[in-house]
């Protein structure tokens, strides 16, 4: 007969163990600057407490840096756009795409600085327009070029992150810039909007987020993708229950603003320029749309001679057996 304390210690141990190898080695999950209520957790720790345990979080200026990590070993989770994620997939990186993290409308678009000579899109052509490349907003800038019928090779497009853009703009360098929060913010101040990814979206290229999983650190930990999964759905559900009064000087909203950088006068504004699906939407969008999408966006991409080629099937890199 085993001694009642033996027992106890016993069980304590087979409860270490289990707890244990619910938790991943070091979790690295790589994010962006993009303006949503997720950061609301991730600032407060929230995440750490649901997982279990110490997240470290690296910031990343584009989705195509994020991609870089995630294959490298780096980065277990990343954020990333559909845009640098069609081009990922394509060429086989083995990632799960397991939450829709927003569904981009106004939080990106194409801003042309006041008294540059450009008041329609026709003045594009010879003016230098940023964008970080493979980028949803690279993505939305070369979409509407093709709806306005612009050869892309009329305009000076230049590579530059989000932070780079904000300072080519100050220094005079450039004479607009597709982008997202917190740069956008800034160099509205200063310009006017050509164009946003929504109405670019009507004209056949729509942009999304999403929360990406290395494959073999979802086979190896599907339950902490489920807890990652619903603590964004709680945030998700906490701004569309309190929206109207996350005013610049709400708690969430200067959460916000400290851990992207950007003013939190702009973060509302930001913040209803993107839609974010509750749980039966991502349902619908996991279990077929999104890799729909996808694949719509890599064929566009083939077509502007930015991606080598195009998959038969998206569906093995979207899943939603991860969802709460």
């Amino acid at each position: 007969m085993t001694h009642p304390f033996l027992r106890r210690l016993l069980a304590a141990v087979v409860v270490a163990g289990l707890s244990a190898a619910a938790q991943a080695d070091d979790l690295i999950i790589g994010y962006q600057t993009g303006i949503d209520p997720t950061k609301i957790p991730q600032a407060d720790g929230t995440y750490d407490k649901a997982l279990g345990q110490k997240i470290d979080w690296r910031r990343f200026n584009s989705g195509a840096e994020v991609v870089t990590a995630i294959a490298s070993g780096d980065v277990q989770i990343g954020n990333l756009g559909s845009s640098p994620l069609a081009t990922a997939t394509t060429r086989g990186l083995p990632i799960v795409t397991f939450f829709v993290a927003a569904q981009i409308n106004a939080a990106e678009a194409l801003v042309v600085r006041n008294g540059s000579g450009i008041n329609g899109p026709q003045d594009l052509v010879g003016k230098t327009i940023a964008t970080p490349f493979v980028s949803t907003s690279h993505y939305s800038l070369l979409g509407a070029l093709k709806h306005w019928q612009l050869d892309p090779s009329t305009v000076k497009i230049v590579n530059l992150n989000p932070t780079e853009i904000a300072a080519a703009w100050k220094r005079g360098n450039i004479d607009g810039a597709f982008v997202w929060s917190p740069a956008l913010g800034e160099i509205k101040k200063e310009g006017k909007v050509l164009t946003d990814a929504e109405q670019v979206g009507t004209w056949g290229a729509p942009t999304f987020e999403v929360w990406v999983a290395r494959k073999d650190f979802a086979d190896k930990h599907p339950e902490l993708l489920s807890k990652f999964a619903q603590v964004s759905l709680d945030a998700f559900a906490d701004y569309a229950a309190h929206k109207d009064s996350w005013n610049a000087d709400s708690e969430p909203v200067q959460k916000i603003a400290r851990l992207t950088g950007a003013a939190p006068q702009d973060v509302p504004e930001l913040l209803a320029g993107s839609a974010f699906p509750d749980a039966s939407q991502q349902a619908q969008l996991l279990r077929g749309k999104t890799a729909q999408d996808i694949a719509a966006t890599a064929v566009f991409l083939k077509e502007q001679g930015k991606a080598d080629g195009v998959l038969s099937d998206y569906s093995p890199y979207v899943s939603d057996a991860y969802l709460p």
